[in-house]
């Protein structure tokens, strides 16, 4: 499905397969409902309820990212550890917190502004680290993939996702430490349209969601496996999903395509699950 983290591919299961709604994510909290592990999801999600498994989610609950919830009363608690895999699939759900959601927000940036209104600031980050040190360059090129950034100049960054103190923790005693500066700053004047455009290609973006909707049609338009189809429609979203900056509604309009293909994909969602 494109994705090989077994952490991050639960964290998505969890968020994806829940019944998302108005009230799902608000303004002050996350309150997604809780989702069954069950071989339809683990089919879909490509992994299984092994005991690897159930080690990334203990660490997952240990991290405070994701909750357990029993079954038969709907509250965070406790089983006995010899329950077999078989029954702890069927006898568990697990729901991701709002720290879980957050961390989701670092890889996947569409997930920030279904959620949080943007604050208006722009973060700027600006980092020259010599060719002789390319090895740190790219490490930390890979690990700001998920924060929405776009190039604005040579060597300068743009994001409105407030990611200022993620960079610090992940730079803090390192040797990028010394090569990187960072700046907020306010939109004074200038044409955000060409802005966007610019530094995020969202004409590209446009004609890329475009595209996943045609498939998406093509999917759901072929007899076969309810499952299969989902699979096949997460996995091809999970995709654009990587690449789409996570732009707020502020900046975008609430038309925009990526909020359309959300809704569209709910309704999807739904349909083949029930």
């Amino acid at each position: 499905m494109g994705v090989k983290e077994r952490r991050t591919k639960i964290l998505l299961a969890l968020i994806l397969a829940s019944d998302l709604n108005e009230q799902s994510l608000t303004s002050t909290n996350v309150n997604l409902s809780p989702v069954k592990l069950s071989e339809k999801i683990q089919k879909i999600f490509d992994f299984s309820f092994n005991q690897k498994t159930k080690g990334t989610i203990s660490g997952l609950i240990k991290e405070g990212l994701i909750e357990k919830v029993i079954q038969s009363t709907n509250s965070p608690n406790t089983l006995p550890s010899s329950l077999s895999d078989n029954d702890f699939a069927a006898l568990i759900k697990y729901r991701l917190t709002e720290k879980g959601f957050y961390a989701l927000c670092l890889e996947f940036p569409f997930f920030r502004f279904i959620k949080d209104k943007w604050d208006g600031r722009w973060r700027i980050i600006s980092y020259e680290i010599p060719e002789s040190k390319r090895e740190i360059r790219d490490r930390l090129r890979r690990s700001m993939q998920g924060w929405g950034l776009g190039p604005w100049h040579r060597s300068f960054w743009i994001t409105p996702h407030p990611i200022l103190n993620n960079l610090r923790d992940l730079v803090s005693g390192r040797e990028e430490e010394k090569y990187i500066q960072a700046f907020e700053a306010d939109h004074n004047f200038g044409d955000k349209k060409n802005l966007l455009e610019k530094v995020w290609a969202i004409s590209q973006l446009d004609k890329k969601y475009r595209e996943l909707f045609r498939f998406w049609h093509e999917v759901l338009s072929k007899e076969g496996d309810k499952i299969e189809k989902l699979k096949k429609i997460i996995t091809n979203y999970i995709s654009l999903l990587r690449n789409d900056p996570g732009l707020p509604q502020e900046l975008l309009g609430k038309n925009w395509i990526g909020f359309e293909g959300f809704n569209i994909y709910k309704e999807i969602k739904n349909i083949l699950l029930a």
